[in-house]
């Protein structure tokens, strides 16, 4: 009978769930998010209480293979279902033959096309993003990214506006990060005390939005418009993000 290791969805979870296996040597055995746990006939399911001191003794094992760690970490924020499988088997044969670079084995190779997939879209995020000023002085920007990159971004927005407040929020997965110019948490709005719309934005948001639509319109040349191109490189599902391309 299989058995089911339920963690938290944390990465941290789930290598508390790495270490448990080895330490009571079960077979058999799958990893899953707490959200995406499915009772079965032939399944059985023990939950996995987050432990950070067995966490960092298995990110610790894995440190002499620091191309293969960011790729783990990476890929856990895929939300792929059945991927925490991959990644343990990449993880428990890697630690057997001490080779973090074998893309002949489906799972190593498996961990590095997601964690590329993952990067991406994280490369995406920081390039397509765009602030409106609130009218608390805070700098606001809602997304939806394909995964759940926000913990990926934030060393990159910190550097990039540090002496600003700011918070990016993944309307998708209800969370956000927020930024007060001295550190960055995690938080969670309640939207129907706040309102997109447009009240709760300074009126020089809107003046703003108009003059980078009238630079995009005027630096265009419709002759050499490569809309397979463009799409190609900002594909249409971010546009909503971009203040050039949102209708007048």
């Amino acid at each position: 009978m299989t058995s089911q290791l339920i963690y938290d969805g944390s990465f941290e979870g789930f290598l508390t769930a790495v270490f448990t296996i080895y330490e009571l040597k079960l077979k058999d055995v799958t990893v899953v998010p707490a959200h995406h746990v499915q009772q079965g006939l032939f399944t059985e399911g023990s939950h996995v209480i987050t432990d950070q001191k067995k966490a960092d003794r298995v990110w610790k094992g894995l440190r002499q293979f620091e191309f293969f760690r960011k790729n783990v970490y990476w890929s856990s924020f895929s939300e792929i279902a059945g991927h925490e499988d991959v990644m343990f088997e990449a993880i428990k044969y890697v630690l057997h033959t001490q080779n973090g670079k074998d893309y002949g084995h489906e799972h190593v190779l498996r961990v590095a096309q997601v964690a590329k997939m993952v990067g991406r879209e994280k490369h995406r995020m920081d390039a397509f993003i765009r602030f409106e000023l609130t009218r608390d002085g805070i700098y606001f920007a809602k997304v939806e990214p394909d995964f759940n990159v926000l913990p990926l971004l934030i060393s990159h927005f910190q550097e990039r506006y540090a002496d600003q407040s700011w918070i990016i929020y993944d309307l998708k997965r209800d969370y956000g990060i927020y930024y007060d110019m001295i550190k960055t948490v995690f938080i969670h709005i309640d939207f129907n005390d706040v309102d997109l719309a447009g009240e709760r934005f300074h009126e020089s948001e809107k003046n703003y939005s108009q003059l980078w639509q009238g630079y995009y319109d005027h630096t265009k040349i419709a002759s050499r418009i490569n809309l397979k191109l463009h799409t190609r490189h900002v594909p249409k599902r971010y546009w909503k993000y971009l203040n050039e391309k949102k209708p007048r």
